[in-house]
């Protein structure tokens, strides 16, 4: 329930540090110390195990929506693709789910049958917000999530 928030200038590691967390820098990247997840640490998690992590107990919702979504499925179905994998729900019971997740971010249910490129890019980023919250995982890493929101979202 509580909420940490980093500020810094552009380029001091912000986002670098936010992809640290759950292991996605290149692989030729070196990070150093511990990152502890539920007493768990992260770096020294097999791969297997850090995928059972993401999108169930954190996930992150990237600065870009429009570079982290696949231009090729429909949003309601990228939404319901971690849902599915980590077995929260049947195929059915996800895509329910993926409208549920749209209207609670603002945006209707019916948009799950559009594409990334069919949407604004605050509505992308919307889009980006739903998926960090389907599996209601306990950490929720946000790395600029408001910059193409509008202001009165």
């Amino acid at each position: 329930g509580s909420k940490l928030g980093i500020a810094g200038e552009s380029g001091c590691g912000k986002s670098t540090l936010a992809l640290a967390l759950l292991r996605l820098l290149p692989a030729g990247a070196r990070v150093g110390g511990e990152i502890l997840l539920d007493g768990e640490d992260v770096l020294a998690m097999k791969w297997g195990r850090v995928r059972a992590v993401r999108w169930a107990g954190a996930s992150i919702v990237f600065q870009g929506a429009m570079h982290s979504l696949n231009p090729v499925h429909r949003i309601g179905d990228q939404i319901a693709e971690p849902i599915v994998l980590h077995g929260r729900a049947t195929a059915a019971g996800a895509r329910k789910r993926a409208g549920e997740l749209l209207e609670q971010v603002g945006l209707p249910a019916a948009r799950a049958s559009a594409y990334p490129h069919e949407l604004s890019g605050g509505q992308r980023q919307r889009v980006m917000i739903a998926m960090a919250l389907a599996c209601g995982p306990r950490l929720i890493v946000a790395d600029e999530p408001t910059t193409a929101l509008d202001v009165m979202i």
